[in-house]
């Protein structure tokens, strides 16, 4: 019951905390210290390093980590065309901690041209001999952290104007990632989650958007990006309900969004947050269609570098396995381990022994 096409029975949703040596490169770089091109050596040299690591734990893929990025959102954001990163006077608001003041606005038409990331996942598929992974952001997160007044008047009527280019773009997306020897993308997704939290739905509403409409409108997004993938290319998401320094955001299981997100989204698989209360149950699985999507189960968290029970979790796969069949299943962490560049608050060390762990796990699952 292995799998040779992703996503994997251990799997891993894609970011990883920055090694020293490139927070102290960042940092230099920040203050002028060291060029672009010494920057990214060290960029180079740490990627090199993390995927012989994937690698020698036994894992059928490999990701960049992320190192490249200082937020898994805004980076690839404001490398579109016509969208920036600006300051704020004010973060994303997590449990007790504060990001970074960064947003996002749109100055003219959203397109997708000449992408640094194409060479960032060039750079990742050209050093491992396992399958590449890249993630980027989701379309509907774009849509959903614009600030009242982000999009430019001369280019869109509204910041719901936004969609059918932003669809368009991420086609363009797709493809050229597809043309770069990519077959394993990700859209990591924090609005679905959400859109499970009355809270959050509430704080949304105070922001203009459209609550009462946005599940149809981001699956019709969803969806036509979708349409530019080819059969030999595997597309899933991480629904993330936030993920800084440890801390979180949304709380509420997924039967809200279940029959859109699972039913009518023409994703591949779904990487799940299941790490504690705050996700709900299993229920919501039941809205899965039988046969190829696949659930990765996030059942051991990367918020804490406690290593869960081995035993635990093979009861909640067995859990979620009374939903949908054990072979559309598979295992991961609950999130990445650095959404940000500052990262979580656990070791390294910790971080790779719950990877093995997942490793161990799946083969004794899944054969």
């Amino acid at each position: 019951m292995q799998r040779t096409q992703p996503p994997f029975r251990a799997d891993q949703v894609g970011s990883f905390l920055r090694p020293a040596a490139l927070k102290d490169a960042r940092a230099r770089h920040e203050q002028g210290g060291i060029t672009a091109a010494q920057l990214k050596a060290v960029e180079d040299r740490e990627i090199e390093a993390l995927i012989r690591r994937q690698e020698d734990i036994g894992m059928r893929l490999a990701t960049d980590g992320e190192f490249r990025r200082s937020f898994w959102h805004f980076d690839f954001f404001g490398m579109l065309d016509n969208v920036e990163i600006y300051e704020l006077d004010h973060g994303i608001q997590f449990q007790g901690v504060e990001t970074k003041p960064k947003s996002i606005r749109v100055t003219g038409k959203i397109g997708f041209s000449n992408h640094p990331m194409l060479d960032h996942f060039k750079f990742l598929k050209a050093h491992t001999r396992v399958a590449p992974k890249m993630t980027i952001p989701s379309p509907t997160v774009m849509h959903f952290r614009l600030e009242p007044g982000a999009v430019s008047k001369d280019a869109y009527a509204n910041r719901d104007a936004i969609f059918d280019d932003l669809a368009a773009a991420y086609q363009k997306a797709v493809r050229a990632f597809y043309e770069a020897g990519c077959r394993y993308l990700q859209f990591d997704d924090t609005a679905w989650a959400y859109l499970c939290s009355q809270e959050e739905l509430r704080k949304a509403k105070q922001r203009g958007l459209d609550v009462d409409h946005l599940q149809e409108t981001y699956t019709r997004t969803i969806n036509k990006a979708l349409e530019a993938k080819p059969a030999d290319m595997t597309i899933t998401t991480h629904v993330c309900r936030g993920n800084f320094r440890s801390t979180w955001i949304s709380s509420g299981g997924y039967e809200p969004v279940a029959r859109n997100l699972f039913g009518r989204c023409n994703y591949d698989g779904y990487f799940l947050e299941y790490d504690g209360a705050r996700a709900g149950g299993f229920e919501p699985l039941r809205h899965l269609p039988k046969g190829g999507k696949v659930v990765v189960l996030g059942l051991v968290t990367s918020k804490s570098g406690v290593l869960e029970s081995k035993a635990d979790v093979r009861q909640r796969i067995e859990e979620a396995a009374k939903y949908m069949p054990l072979e559309q299943l598979a295992l991961s962490p609950q999130c990445g381990f650095a959404s940000t560049e500052e990262g979580n608050v656990l070791a390294e060390e910790e971080q790779w022994a719950k990877l093995r762990m997942i490793g161990d796990i799946a083969r004794e699952v899944w054969g």
